[in-house]
């Protein structure tokens, strides 16, 4: 790929795919891209909830990597769908320990955007050593600040007419408290009440995750198999702080010294504030941040593509 000009890479279908037993019922879908005897690196997508989708595999030159990605607990291919027994965060960091024994993975690096990124910081601090490189994108420290920005107040102020829309299904005297209000929806036991939340929910990601509106982004978080998933698994972390203590991840950045890493952040990204990208560079000064000036949150807007593609080819220079 010409490196003054790096989009993602042509679509590639996997070498390899994994159904894994963990616990609880739980059954991941996982895939491989790339080579084989590639550098080995791991996929984390967003939501949580959200699943893999084939323009993942893209960011990874496939003549240099083998590129792990799988669904997350009760998402995408992975079941049972949208299920909230035994899904925190630290679950899933077992989880991709376990998937790194099972395909005699060393160390990886990896590579995860707004959840993801929260999910990779995660997995790096507990595990350092099994960790190569970091590439995180829009970053997403799970702090009441910033659930609250673009579930209770803030984004709101930017998208009221989008808001209107997320606010609909919640009753005028529920309206103090989104996030509570929402979780009764989506735990609900009628079928019919937690759809109107899920997609609810899911558009109003939708629509705010580009600069520019995007229909294609928009009519990909209607579609009800994703936005229930997304709804549910989403709104089950927020009101459990994802599981974290408060501001954990910058309190244990330290842990991250010795691991060379890139963040990536869309100057105007409303959905994951450039305020915590800035906070974890300055908490781990060693990683390189890069400001993308004319984009949002979504990982496939020009200049994030472009920047995301150069990491990963940077790396595999330095790792292979």
């Amino acid at each position: 790929m010409d490196s003054n000009d790096q989009t993602i890479y042509p679509p590639i279908e996997p070498f390899a795919t994994h159904a894994i037993s963990v616990d609880n019922g739980h059954r991941l879908h996982a895939e491989e891209c790339g080579r084989p005897d590639g550098i080995p690196a791991l996929f984390l997508h967003g939501g949580p909830g959200a699943g893999c989708e084939p323009a993942h595999r893209r960011f990874f030159d496939p003549a240099r990597y083998r590129a792990v990605l799988f669904d997350q607990r009760g998402c995408g291919r992975s079941t049972p769908h949208a299920s909230l027994t035994a899904n925190t965060t630290w679950d899933l960091v077992s989880d991709i320990e376990l998937i790194r024994q099972q395909l005699g993975i060393e160390r990886w690096l990896v590579f995860g955007g707004s959840w993801g990124s929260t999910l990779a910081l995660s997995y790096a601090e507990a595990h350092p050593e099994r960790v190569s490189a970091l590439v995180v994108r829009g970053i997403f420290l799970c702090r009441d600040e910033e659930i609250r920005w673009f579930y209770q107040e803030g984004a709101s102020w930017v998208y009221p007419d989008h808001w209107q829309d997320y606010l609909a299904p919640i009753p005028e005297t529920e309206r103090g408290d989104l996030l509570s209000a929402y979780h009764k929806r989506l735990t609900s036991e009628d079928a019919q009440v937690r759809m109107e939340a899920a997609r609810a929910w899911s558009i109003w990601e939708g629509r705010t995750a580009t600069l520019l509106g995007n229909p294609q982004v928009e009519a990909h978080f209607a579609d009800p198999h994703v936005a229930l998933s997304l709804a549910r698994i989403e709104c089950h972390y927020f009101m459990n702080q994802a599981f974290l203590a408060p501001s954990q991840l910058l309190r244990d950045a330290h842990r991250l010294a010795a691991i060379p890493g890139i963040i990536v952040q869309g100057r105007y990204d409303l959905i994951c504030p450039m305020r915590s990208a800035w906070e974890l560079h300055l908490a781990w000064p060693t990683a390189e941040l890069q400001v993308i000036p004319d984009a949002g949150h979504s990982a496939f807007e020009l200049g994030i593509q472009r920047a995301l593609v150069a990491a990963t080819d940077r790396f595999a220079q330095a790792l292979g």
